[in-house]
C-alpha cells in the first residue's frame, strides 16, 4: 500500500490551501473529499473580504480553487473517511471504498451542522455505525435503520437493502430522491439512540423503533469520533499556533478549529498546517 507524506481530509478552502502548499513543497498528497469541492463556497452569492478577489461570487471562487489544484497536479480522491487511527509512525485511514496510509494527517473537515444524537457516541461501534459499505456485512439478514442527513445518503440505504432483511430510512431532510421500494421510509424525526434487549432503539417524538443496527450518515463526522484520542476544545479541535493537535503528526485547520468562520482565515490556516506538516516530516527524516 502506498504511504503518502500528507493526507488531508476536507476540500474546503483550508484543505485545498493545505494541498497546494504541500504539493509545492514536493510532498506526496492525498486529498480526500468531494470533487465538487465546497458546496458552501460555490453557493455563496458574493464574497467581499477575500484579499485580491473583491466581490467575487462563490462559483467564481470555486473555479479559482479548482484551477489552483490543477496547476500543481493535485486530484481529489472522492471517499468518505470514517476513522483515522494514529499508528505511531503513520496514520491509517478507513474510507468507504478503501484504506489509506499517510505519515501525517491534516483535518480540514469543517463544522458539523447540529449536534450528535443523544446516545450516538456511547453506542458507536456497538450497533451504531457511520459507514454502510464498511459494516453492511455485519447485518446480513438482520434489521437495520439508516438516519440520513442528505439525499446522497440514499444510495447507502439502497445498498443495505440488498444485504439486510429489513431497512428503515429516517430522512433528516425534506425531499426523498431515489430509494427502492424495499426501503421503508419513516418520517418520525429521531431524537435519541438507546439500547434495550440487545437491540438499538431509535427514539422519536412518536415512539421508538428497534433494530439490530443503526447507520447514521452525515456529510462529515465529529472530529472526536473521526480520530480517537484527539483533544477537543468544546466542539472544535484544539490546536496551537502551528495548527498542531495533541497527536504527533496530526494538524487541523479551518472552521473545525474555531471562529471566525471565514474563507480567507481557513485558507491561511491551511497554508500554516501544510508548512507545519512539512517541517514535521523533515524533522522525522533527520532525527536519529
Amino acid at each position: 500500500m502506498e504511504r503518502y507524506d500528507i493526507a488531508i481530509i476536507g476540500t474546503g478552502p483550508a484543505g485545498l490551501s493545505a494541498a497546494v502548499t504541500a504539493k509545492i513543497r514536493n510532498k506526496t498528497v492525498l486529498l480526500l473529499g468531494s470533487r465538487d469541492l465546497s458546496p458552501k463556497v460555490v453557493k455563496a452569492h458574493a464574497i467581499q473580504n477575500y484579499l485580491g478577489l473583491p466581490n467575487i461570487t462563490g462559483a467564481e471562487l470555486g473555479a479559482a480553487f479548482q484551477a489552483s489544484l490543477d496547476s500543481v497536479g493535485v486530484a481529489v480522491t472522492e471517499d468518505k473517511i470514517t476513522a483515522a487511527y494514529n499508528m505511531g509512525d503513520y496514520y491509517a485511514l478507513q474510507g468507504a471504498d478503501a484504506f489509506y496510509e499517510a505519515s501525517t494527517l491534516i483535518l480540514a473537515t469543517g463544522m458539523i451542522p447540529g449536534k450528535l444524537l443523544p446516545g450516538e457516541e456511547a453506542l458507536l461501534g456497538r450497533g451504531v455505525s457511520y459507514c454502510a459499505t464498511c459494516d453492511a456485512a455485519l447485518y446480513r439478514g438482520k434489521d437495520v435503520a439508516v438516519i440520513g442527513y442528505s439525499a446522497k445518503e440514499e444510495h447507502e440505504a439502497a445498498f443495505l437493502s440488498e444485504i439486510a432483511a429489513n431497512v428503515a430510512y429516517f430522512p433528516m431532510y425534506k425531499e426523498i430522491e431515489n430509494l427502492p421500494d424495499s426501503v421503508k421510509i419513516i418520517t418520525d424525526r429521531p431524537k435519541e439512540i438507546t439500547q434495550a434487549d440487545g437491540r438499538r432503539q431509535v427514539v422519536t417524538g412518536e415512539g421508538q423503533y428497534a433494530y439490530d443496527g443503526v447507520f447514521i450518515l452525515r456529510d462529515s463526522i465529529s472530529p472526536g469520533q473521526l480520530v480517537p484520542g484527539l483533544e477537543l476544545d468544546g466542539s472544535h479541535v484544539k490546536v496551537d499556533r502551528t495548527m498542531a493537535t495533541n497527536l504527533p503528526g496530526c494538524f487541523a485547520c479551518g472552521d473545525v478549529v474555531g471562529l471566525p468562520y471565514q474563507y480567507i482565515k481557513s485558507a491561511g490556516e491551511g497554508n500554516v498546517a501544510a508548512l507545519s506538516a512539512v517541517q514535521y516530516l523533515d524533522m522525522k527524516k533527520h532525527s536519529p
